[in-house]
């Protein structure tokens, strides 16, 4: 699993797994799911993140992606 955060767009993503993604699922305008033609859930997007999860903190998350070794990701 990976976690990532786009500060300028205010978007978390997590990556559950590797994959091509088939389609992305709008859960609610601010969730958006991505899965392979055979259903399995590669990750989950999270719009507004700052406004959608209760006591987030960029900062805090930003600190643990870069203790964390980089991995290719599925997804652009």
């Amino acid at each position: 699993m990976n976690i990532r955060y786009n500060k300028k767009q205010d978007a978390l993503y997590i990556d559950l797994a590797q994959g091509t993604y088939n389609v992305s699922k709008k859960i609610t305008d601010s969730i958006l799911v991505d899965i392979t033609k055979k259903g399995k859930v590669l990750g989950i997007e999270i719009l507004d993140a700052s406004k959608n999860i209760t006591k987030f903190s960029p900062s805090r998350i930003i600190s643990q992606i870069t203790s964390r070794p980089t991995t290719q990701s599925h997804r652009v």
